[in-house]
């Protein structure tokens, strides 16, 4: 069961920053610095692409309201993400069972995302555009160095990950009412787009 710490971690750090896990792994393995990361995830194409996607990603999710977008889209890429990189992460092992280490990575990488999803909302029902910056700042370097932790020091990787995790979670129960606010507006500016077409409706359409 030695590889389940590193397992967790990457699931949970995949649900903030699936691009960045698969980097990074990837970067060890292919450097030396990890014997556990499967060949797969060491292949030039592989980081080429997702090093262009974490480039993307870094601009996207500072970006208020883009970031949102960008979350809702990757509600399935970041828990597959988490599922495949944790099986792959057993399967180079032969500690832990590619089904349950996948169904462990993604379940974990789903609960993440819906914390940081979340969240984001939250911080997006106010009008100013540093507090995204600053956290996902916050995120970028936290997945860095917990997953870069977690390959010296696993189990103490998987503690603070699962640190974090139900820390997020108790975070998004106290901003319910922000995430609630977030929806009225983004309702609100749905009505008002609806009533601008309608008043002024594509040539050749009659007003409504």
């Amino acid at each position: 069961m030695s590889v389940l710490p590193l397992v967790f971690t990457s699931g949970w750090a995949s649900g903030i920053n699936a691009y960045a896990v698969v980097l990074l792994l990837g970067i060890f393995g292919a450097t030396g610095v990890s014997d556990e990361v499967p060949a797969s995830l060491q292949r030039t194409d592989v980081l080429v692409v997702v090093a262009v996607l974490f480039l993307c990603e870094v601009v996207a999710d500072k970006i208020p309201y883009v970031d949102t977008v960008w979350d809702a889209v990757h509600t399935v890429i970041r828990p597959v993400a988490g599922a495949v990189v944790a099986a792959l992460l057993a399967g180079e092992s032969g500690s832990l069972p590619e089904i349950a280490a996948g169904a462990i990575g993604g379940s974990t990488a789903l609960v993440s995302h819906l914390v940081k999803a979340g969240t984001r909302m939250a911080v997006n029902s106010s009008p100013e555009p540093f507090s995204n910056i600053v956290l996902s700042a916050v995120e970028d370097l936290g997945v860095a160095a917990v997953i870069t932790f977690a390959i010296f020091h696993p189990w103490i990787a998987a503690g603070i990950a699962g640190t974090f995790l139900v820390m997020g979670l108790v975070i998004v129960v106290f901003l319910a009412s922000r995430i609630r606010r977030f929806w009225r507006r983004r309702a609100q500016r749905r009505e008002e787009k609806r009533r601008a077409r309608s008043a002024f409706p594509a040539p050749g359409m009659p007003p409504t």
